[in-house]
Order: structure tokens, then C-alpha cells, then sequence
């Protein structure tokens, strides 16, 4: 899952992106208004985090310019403002959900997941392929009834295989969504994670490469 973080509170922003990464998401970080905009109608984020008090640009005309733009992301408004009247106003500009601060970082996990599962392309609460499957709430992969070691990185690429439903997904594609914007395009990181997936996953082989597309389960 790739998440933007918008919160001009540093410390606060890299602590919520710190906890997001190592619930296996990708993460990136902006802290005003208008690169919050730039970035989310350039990038094709599951999921947008938007502070309401945004410099810059507020993060309500922020929420006006997704909603303009037609930005698919499913958007998150956190504000230190907690009354029924600010969640009823948030909602109403196009927010998907609303968290006032100060908030519990599991509850924002649990909600940044259950926004993230609201795609235009409805997935199961358990990806499945033959003896293997996925629990993305818990964060646990099974195969042949055993449960598999994986890191964060390893989980969150065998999750996006499992939701292309067959479909190849591109070393370039799965660097976007799950890595963050950090990531160098030139990276092996790719498929060195692959192949320590392969051989966690064992035999029979699920993961196929496929030509000049990629991978896929």
C-alpha cells in the first residue's frame, strides 16, 4: 500500500511514516498544503494522511483540489479540532474519514487499512492462491497451513502479487507501490526481495517471471 503523509509537524509526520513503513506500507512525507496536492495528483497513492492545518494550503482547499482532480485516493483528515460539527465539515469536503489528535497510532493503522481495502477494485479480506494465502489486517501469510517468516518488505510485495489476481506487476511497479519515493529507480532491491520470497515460499514455485513483464502469482 502507498501512503502520503501530510503533516507539517516533523517530529509527528516521520513518527506516523516510521510506524506506517513498518506495518509494510510505503511511505512518503510532505509538510504543506501545496506539495500535498502535487504529490497526490502526480502519484497514485492508496491512501492520503492530510493534517486539516496545513501551511501553504490549507487542508481543506486540499481536499477540494483531490476531490477537483478526480484523485482516486481514499483521503484521511487529522485535525486537533474533534467536535461532531469539524468531522461533519471534513467529511463534506470529500474526506473518506476523519481522526482528531491526539489519536491511538493502532486505531490510525486499522483505519488507513480498512481505507486502503476501499479500491475501485474490491479484494477479499484474505488473499488466496491454492495452499497459500494472506491476511493483510493481521499481517500474516500461511502456505501449506504453516506460517511463513516474512519481513514487512517480503509481506507487502506477496500482498500486491496476490491482489494482481494473475496479472504481471513490473519490478518498476511494485518499487512504486510498495517501496516510497525514496527508492532509487536503479535499485536490485526488487528482485533481491524476490528471491528471498521465492525460497521462504519453497516448492512448489508460485511466483513465475515473465518476460518483459515482470512477475506473477
Amino acid at each position: 500500500m502507498r501512503v502520503l503523509v501530510a503533516e507539517d509537524h516533523e517530529r509527528l509526520a516521520t513518527a506516523v511514516a516510521t510506524g506506517l513503513r513498518r506495518e509494510g506500507m510505503a511511505v512518503d512525507i510532505v509538510f504543506d498544503g501545496r506539495d500535498a496536492v502535487s504529490h497526490a495528483t502526480l502519484t497514485p497513492y492508496d491512501v492520503v494522511v492530510l493534517d486539516r492545518d496545513l501551511p501553504g494550503l490549507h487542508g481543506d482547499e486540499v481536499c477540494k483540489a483531490l476531490v477537483a482532480e478526480r484523485c482516486e485516493s481514499r483521503v484521511i483528515m487529522l485535525t486537533a479540532a474533534g467536535t461532531v460539527r469539524d468531522r461533519v465539515d471534513g467529511l463534506g469536503l470529500g474526506a473518506d474519514d476523519y481522526l482528531p489528535k491526539p489519536f491511538d497510532f493502532a486505531e490510525l493503522v486499522a483505519r488507513v487499512r480498512a481505507l486502503g481495502r476501499r479500491s475501485p477494485s474490491v479484494l477479499p479480506p484474505v488473499l488466496e492462491h491454492g495452499d497459500l494465502s494472506v491476511d493483510p489486517s493481521r499481517r500474516v501469510a500461511f502456505r501449506g497451513g504453516r506460517r511463513l517468516v516474512l519481513s514487512p518488505k517480503e509481506l507487502a510485495v506477496l500482498e500486491y502479487l496476490l491482489a494482481a489476481r494473475g496479472r504481471a506487476v513490473t519490478a518498476e511497479e511494485l518499487l512504486e507501490k510498495v517501496w516510497d519515493e525514496m527508492a532509487d529507480p536503479f535499485t536490485t532491491t526488487v528482485k533481491t526481495t524476490i528471491g528471498r520470497l521465492r525460497a521462504k515460499l519453497g516448492d512448489p514455485p508460485v511466483i513465475e517471471t515473465v518476460r518483459d513483464s515482470g512477475y506473477r502469482i
